[in-house]
């Protein structure tokens, strides 16, 4: 579509035309898309790939109260939705993330584990590039982060 795509279409339509059913039809099968698209009010979502009578029971489920997702686009939704694995931190560096979680400087983070403090910044130096953090205040954010997470679960 030239002006428009299907995304900011769909939200267009029905913010003049409510009761209208969408079934977005499309090659694009990210979940960026994906999502988009059902919170734009699509009520469902085939890839154009699908053989015709896919598309057809699509539009009749649609139509119907259906929700229909092609397995592709489901497949990214819910790979989308898995936790990104961890950081695969030595025990010893989980135990200096810890001290550094808990508000402790170098020096007494070295002193608590019977290291030098060059050893806490060598260490450092490899939880910050696991973790995709540049300094130790956010290092303490991913630590309060992530414990707030085993909580609520």
């Amino acid at each position: 579509m030239p002006n428009l795509d299907g995304v900011r279409t769909t939200a267009r339509i029905l913010a003049t035309q409510p009761d209208l059913h969408i079934l977005v039809l499309t090659s694009f099968s990210d979940q960026n898309q994906i999502l988009d698209a059902l919170q734009a009010g699509a009520e469902g979502y085939l890839l154009k790939h699908a053989e015709p009578e896919t598309i057809l029971a699509g539009i009749r489920e649609v139509v119907a109260g259906g929700s229909p997702l092609d397995p592709k686009a489901a497949r990214v939704l819910l790979t989308g939705r898995r936790p990104a694995p961890g950081p695969a931190l030595s025990d010893r560096e989980r135990e200096v993330l810890d001290l550094i979680g808990e508000g402790l400087p170098n020096k007494s983070i070295g002193r608590r584990l019977g290291i030098t403090e060059r050893t806490v910044k060598a260490h450092l130096t490899s939880i910050y590039h696991q973790l995709g953090v540049t300094d130790r205040t956010q290092a303490a954010l991913w630590v309060q982060r992530r414990t707030a997470g085993d909580d609520a679960g």
